[in-house]
Order: C-alpha cells, then sequence, then structure tokens
C-alpha cells in the first residue's frame, strides 16, 4: 500500500484529489495538508511514502517545503502536482529534490502511473514541463567529453537504463546485478559527472547521444 500526504492550498483539490485516489486499490491517503509547514508538521504521524505537493501556496511554499522534507526525511518520495509551469517553478522544484513533475490537467491514468513509478524509484516530468528542463540543461556547463569517455562498460549500461527512468532495482534486475552494487554505480556516476541527480543525469546521457530510443 502506496501511503501518500496530499498537499494543496485549495480544499476542494485536495477533495478531489483523495476522491481520485481512494479509486486505487494500491494507495491510502493518509492526510492532506494546506501548506509546506503544516505537511511537515504531519510527516511524523501521517508516515507517508510519497507527498502530493503543490508548489505556489501561503506561509511555506512547495519549493521550501520539497526542500526542508528531502533534508528531514530523505526517504520520502515528492511528486510535484501544481498548475505551474513556468521555467523558474520546474528548475527550483527538481533543484529542491522533487522526484517528478505532473501539471494539474493530468488524466487520472497519467496521476496513479507517476505516483507508482515514483515509488518505484523513477523519474515523471510531465511533458508540458520537459522542454524547459531540456533548456535548461542546454545552458548549462558541461562535463568535459573526456569524462564521458573514460566510463567504463557497465556504467555506460547503468547511465543508459537511469535515463529510460528505472529503478535501481529494475536496473538490478535487467542487468543481474545485487541492488546495493547498482546503488554504488549510480553513486559514482553522479559524482563523475558532477550532477547531483538522476534527472541531470539522464539528460546528459540523451545529450551524448548514450542512449538508444529503442
Amino acid at each position: 500500500m502506496i501511503r501518500v500526504l496530499i498537499v494543496d492550498d485549495q480544499i476542494v483539490v485536495c477533495e478531489g484529489l483523495r476522491a481520485i485516489l481512494s479509486t486505487a486499490p494500491n494507495i491510502e491517503v493518509v492526510g492532506t495538508a494546506h501548506d509546506g509547514q503544516q505537511a511537515l508538521n504531519l510527516i511524523p504521524t501521517a508516515k507517508p511514502d510519497l507527498v502530493l505537493m503543490d508548489l505556489k501556496m501561503p506561509g511555506m511554499n512547495g519549493i521550501h517545503a520539497t526542500r526542508a522534507l528531502r533534508e528531514q526525511y530523505p526517504q520520502i518520495r515528492v511528486l510535484v502536482l501544481t498548475t505551474y509551469d513556468g521555467d523558474e517553478w520546474v528548475v527550483d522544484a527538481i533543484r529542491s529534490g522533487a522526484d517528478g513533475y505532473l501539471l494539474k490537467d493530468s488524466r487520472r491514468a497519467e496521476l496513479l502511473a507517476a505516483i507508482e513509478g515514483t515509488i518505484a524509484g523513477q523519474t515523471h516530468i510531465d511533458p508540458g514541463v520537459a522542454g524547459k528542463l531540456l533548456n535548461v540543461v542546454r545552458g548549462a556547463a558541461i562535463p568535459d567529453s573526456s569524462i564521458i569517455e573514460s566510463l567504463n562498460e557497465r556504467e555506460r549500461e547503468i547511465l543508459q537504463q537511469i535515463a529510460h527512468g528505472l529503478s535501481n532495482a529494475e536496473i538490478a534486475d535487467r542487468l543481474s546485478l545485487a541492488e546495493g552494487t547498482v546503488r554504488n554505480y549510480v553513486s559514482s556516476l553522479l559524482a563523475k559527472l558532477d550532477v547531483t541527480d538522476r534527472t541531470q543525469a539522464a539528460a546528459l546521457a540523451w545529450r551524448y547521444g548514450l542512449v538508444s530510443r529503442e
């Protein structure tokens, strides 16, 4: 059972999301909060696996709440669900530690799939904002090509799987490795590429043509 905490300043939105999620047999809504601080206060008693986070809220907004949540409870996943698709919101949310970014016009099936995928370690980015992230990556400093060329065959294999959105467990299963071994490889890759998360590593893999589209 996936335990979800809904964070949105609009009561009607919280009620609507609760109704939608209640139709999924493997999801339980363990609480609702209307600002970031209230969400943080609820975490110890609600014990969510995933926080469905709005961004623009009074008091502590979703960006600050996401950053605080990842610092205090790194095991909890954060999936942004918002109406805001501006560059600054998208980039700040990801940099603050959000595991995914969806817009509120997403369909029910897309929302449920994103929640399940996020728990599994995948990264879900709404197509409506994916281009903005790519533009940021294109304009950012990237590793020297010699760093990319220094990756051994196994590191390249794992980076390719990351770029396709697979979790550590899924990569381990596909490559017949222990999950702990994959976790070590991922940490090493992030350090070699000088990036802070899997989303940035995946973007670089696509940019350097290391990923097959098959």
